[in-house]
């Protein structure tokens, strides 16, 4: 068993949409196979992987120092003999070979990437899905049968007024999301309160309706945003400074006292574990939002969960960022809290399996090996391209 090839390209995901710090016209992503020599149903076992929206596709750094270490490699350091599998865990530190701590940086997401393609690749040799692997191995065989999700999206876009707004929000409604996020920060906080309102009338209760900034927000500008819309009971206020400011966050936790959610681009478990020492979060009220595409994949990730159980939090406080199929696997898998979801943006890298809709803001999840992106049409059929 080994690893014959591993392939990958950058496609593009611009569009005109921008949240409060950039705008996605430029947008890429990476997108890897990796092919085995382990034979299913007459062919080679190929695990896909791709990173999340928000960072650029890594194809140089895979090229020039990741796959290399991986092509070096002897075949019999990369197996799982246990489980007569590849082993992610060894492939992860193949990867990681000869780099200095610290700096995590664009590196994160390159290994994310084609850790990615590996757990798939793993779940299709023993033939189950990814998230029933994952209950199997790490919690007693007992998986979520589903997963809660919200509908994330309220950007900014050239043209798009109140009306707009709340025409998206209804169609994320009607398609069985009770949750939605938009984006603040983009406009003067007038305006910003207008498009919550606008949102409000459409979803109703404060508790439908989660508000992201992105990062954008000095400390005094977080506390006056805080003051403004601490009446509306919103599900939560999100990223709302440079998600490496613990100062600022724990200070902005002195004077906001509803529910926050960050973490998104902390990229490790060294950055998880300062972001609960110092950043001031409340491990009743607020969420985490690793994703594990852009922090080194899932290797790391059951570090990051492991951190946090030491320090108190339960994994349900855990709602990935990403909006993709390998951290609805996750979820359901290692019991985390819920999930993003893109229904409208980021295609074809967002959203979920074909034909498994949203109840109430729930989804399930396709029994097929692997993560499941075989049962999405649209985002299978790029990643066939790596094959031909």
């Amino acid at each position: 068993m080994r690893i014959v090839e591993v392939r990958e390209k950058t496609v593009s995901i611009a569009s005109p949409i921008a949240n409060a710090y950039i705008d996605f016209s430029k947008m890429t992503c990476s997108v890897v196979a990796v092919i085995t020599d382990v034979i299913r149903d007459g062919k080679p076992v190929v695990g896909f992987g791709f990173n999340s929206n928000g960072r650029y596709g890594q194809g140089a750094l895979m090229r020039e120092r990741f796959l290399p270490r991986l092509t070096e490699a002897k075949p019999d350091t990369l197996i799982d003999t246990v489980h007569d599998n590849l082993d992610p865990f060894a492939i992860w530190k193949t990867l990681m070979s000869n780099e200095k701590p610290g700096g995590h940086g664009e590196r994160s997401v390159a290994v994310g990437t084609l850790d990615m393609a590996v757990w798939d690749a793993v779940a299709k040799i023993e033939g189950v899905p990814l998230w029933r692997l994952l209950a199997n191995r790490y919690r007693g065989g007992v998986a979520d049968d589903k997963v809660w999700v919200y509908a994330a999206g309220g950007y900014y876009y050239p043209g798009k007024d109140l009306t707009a707004l709340q025409d998206e929000m209804k169609s994320y409604r009607d398609r069985g999301y009770r949750v939605v996020k938009m984006k603040i920060g983009g406009e003067p906080l007038a305006d910003d309160l207008k498009r919550i309102e606008a949102v409000l009338k459409i979803v109703g209760d404060g508790q439908n309706l989660c508000v992201d900034v992105n990062g954008r927000f000095d400390i005094k500008t977080a506390i006056e945003y805080g003051n403004a819309i601490r009446p509306y009971n919103l599900y939560w206020y999100e990223e709302v400074g440079d998600p490496l400011d613990y100062a600022l966050q724990a200070e902005l936790g002195r004077h906001y006292d509803k529910p926050m959610a960050t973490g998104e681009n902390l990229f490790s478990h060294q950055d998880a574990r300062n972001l609960i020492r110092f950043g001031g979060m409340n491990k009743d009220r607020d969420f985490l939002q690793f994703d594990c595409a852009l922090s080194y994949g899932l290797v790391e990730y059951l570090r990051t969960l492991d951190v946090l159980k030491e320090h108190g939090w339960s994994s349900r406080r855990v709602v990935p960022h990403g909006g993709h199929q390998m951290s609805l696997n996750i979820a359901a898998g290692l019991h985390l809290g819920g999930n993003e979801s893109y229904p409208d943006v980021f295609k074809p890298f967002g959203g979920f399996a074909d034909g498994i809709a949203v109840h109430d803001s729930y989804v399930s999840l396709p029994q097929i090996p692997g993560v499941g992106f075989e049962a999405k049409a649209e985002l299978y059929a790029v990643m066939k391209t790596l094959l031909d």
